[in-house]
C-alpha cells in the first residue's frame, strides 16, 4: 500500500483545496465528442498542454467519471477541446447544466460543425483542438483523458473567457512596470 493510500481522508483539507484552486485563473472550454456511443459535451476547466514534442502535439482534460460525456469520449476515442471566447458564457452555463435550451439538446445553444475526428465544434470559438485519445488515467473521482492533436482551429479574434473566484471574467493585458527589474 502507498503512503497516499494509507493516509486518510480529510475533508478540511479537501475544502481549502477546492477553495485555493477557484482562485486559480483557468480558461472555460467545452469537451464534445460524437460517434457509435453518441454526440455529447461537458463543460471543462481542467485541460493542459502536455507537450508539443510528441509525433502529434498532446492535451489533457479532466472529465468526472459520472459524466456521459467522459463515458462516451471514451468509447467514441475522439473529443474536440473547444476554448471559449469571452462572449460565449451562455455556452459554458449550457453544457453545465446551468440552463436547458428549449428543445432540451445542449448542441442547440450554438452553431457546430465537425473538425476532423468528426467530434463537434463550436463554429467560431476562441481555439478548438480536435482530438483522438491516446490514453487515460482514473484518479479520484476524474479521468485524465490525453489526446493527440490531429486539427486546429483558431479565430483570430477574441479573448478567452477565464473562470476564477467561481465566477467569469476576461483577462486584462497589465502595463509594464516602469523601471523593469533594475
Amino acid at each position: 500500500m502507498s503512503a497516499t493510500t494509507a493516509q486518510a481522508f480529510d475533508p478540511d483539507l479537501r475544502q481549502r483545496f477546492l477553495a485555493g484552486m477557484s482562485s486559480a485563473a483557468c480558461t472555460v472550454n467545452v469537451v464534445t465528442t460524437d460517434g457509435p456511443a453518441g454526440r455529447f459535451g461537458v463543460t471543462v476547466s481542467a485541460m493542459a498542454s502536455v507537450s508539443a514534442d510528441t509525433p502529434r502535439p498532446t492535451l489533457l482534460v479532466c472529465v468526472h467519471e459520472r459524466s456521459a460525456a467522459a463515458r462516451a469520449i471514451i468509447a467514441n476515442g475522439v473529443f474536440c477541446v473547444n476554448v471559449l471566447r469571452d462572449d460565449q458564457a451562455h455556452i459554458s452555463d449550457c453544457f453545465a447544466g446551468r440552463w436547458k435550451t428549449a428543445d432540451g439538446d445542449k448542441f442547440s445553444c450554438a452553431d457546430w460543425t465537425a473538425d476532423a475526428t468528426g467530434a463537434p465544434r463550436v463554429v467560431d470559438p476562441l481555439v478548438a483542438f480536435g482530438c483522438r485519445l491516446t490514453a487515460m488515467q482514473q484518479v479520484g473521482t476524474h479521468h485524465v483523458l490525453f489526446g493527440a492533436v490531429e486539427d486546429i482551429f483558431t479565430a483570430g479574434e477574441g479573448a478567452p473567457l477565464i473562470y476564477a473566484n467561481r465566477a467569469y471574467g476576461r483577462p486584462a493585458r497589465l502595463a509594464a512596470p516602469a523601471a523593469a527589474c533594475a
